[in-house]
């Protein structure tokens, strides 16, 4: 089955923990074993798995990534000025897949899923794929 859902962002780079949202949709559709796999259809923001115990580790991926992919740089081309949020994008993928098992996604005591903006705030979307076993 195949489930969409939206959202707005509120700022330029964010990242925003999905993880409860997924988690309930795994519950709700009662899939005990498969697959949950969360897919982002922007050229401009992704999905990645990551601590969500310490705050700090969103600021601090967000702080590098800027640092290696600068909003401004003299040789970019692209018209629409956003060169950077298309590379972030790319670092970061466009979907995960995380296992289902006795009813729970199978993350350590510490991931979270993320959907990461690049370029808001923006009205955006994703979509979660349940495979069952």
């Amino acid at each position: 089955m195949l489930i969409n859902r939206s959202l707005r962002t509120s700022r330029h780079d964010e990242m925003i923990d999905i993880t409860r949202e997924i988690t309930a949709i795994v519950s709700k559709e009662g899939v005990q074993s498969g697959l949950a796999v969360i897919y982002c259809p922007h050229t401009t923001a992704g999905i990645t798995i990551q601590e969500n115990a310490d705050p700090d580790v969103k600021h601090d991926v967000l702080m590098r990534l800027d640092e290696v992919y600068p909003w401004e740089h003299p040789k970019y081309r692209h018209a629409e000025g956003n060169t950077a949020s298309h590379l972030k994008a790319i670092t970061t993928g466009t979907s995960q897949t995380v296992i289902i098992d006795q009813g729970r996604l199978l993350l350590g005591r510490w991931q979270g899923i993320y959907f990461c903006e690049f370029d808001g705030p923006r009205s955006r979307e994703y979509y979660i794929k349940l495979i069952k076993e």
